[in-house]
């Protein structure tokens, strides 16, 4: 492995969170964008190959070593990893709407679910899943709502592109019929 792949690993080893290519590039100011992108690539294939437990995954617009899925299992069954807070039901039906219908403002957010939505707002911005991306030219401008990298890091996404299209949610959520 080359000195550059190494640098790069010992900076991904020590974040707790994706770093972009930008930030990475930083490292080594002689490293040419196109040196910096082979020395991941060299570095992922370093864990692919080799048989590691963990991988070099491209998550939330950077990059960070993370546990291989077949054993993220036994790791939390042992109580090893840090477990994200969990989400309500509604907590998570509001991230959805923001997530599909960025930005939002909060009084369209309470037209589609029919209640209040403040205290979950508030949950999810201290929770850096969601933040205020502008104001609406409406009466007042209200703030309005939008995804952060933490979402996609907190669900594995590369990109909004990943989530998944309306008409495959459809046919996901559709009812099972058992046959008799």
């Amino acid at each position: 492995m080359n000195s550059l792949a190494k640098l790069l690993e010992a900076a991904l080893f020590a974040s707790p969170r994706p770093i972009p290519t930008e930030e990475l590039a930083a490292l080594d100011a002689d490293a040419s964008p196109a040196a910096v992108q082979a020395a991941l690539d060299e570095l992922r294939e370093h864990y692919d190959v080799d048989g590691h437990g963990v991988e070099l995954a491209d998550v939330g617009g950077g990059w960070q070593i993370l546990t291989r899925a077949e054993y993220t299992e036994a790791i939390e069954r042992a109580q090893m990893a840090v477990r994200p807070q969990r989400l309500s039901a509604a907590a998570l039906e509001t991230l959805a709407i923001i997530a599909y219908r960025q930005p939002i403002g909060r009084a369209e957010i309470e037209e589609i679910r029919g209640v209040n939505v403040g205290s979950i707002l508030k949950t999810l911005l201290e929770r850096g899943l969601i933040e205020v991306t502008g104001r609406a030219e409406g009466l007042g401008r209200p703030l309005l709502y939008g995804t952060t990298s933490g979402f996609l890091e907190q669900f594995a996404l590369r990109h909004l592109e990943e989530l998944p299209r309306g008409d495959e949610l459809a046919v996901a959520l559709r009812p099972q019929v058992v046959a008799t």
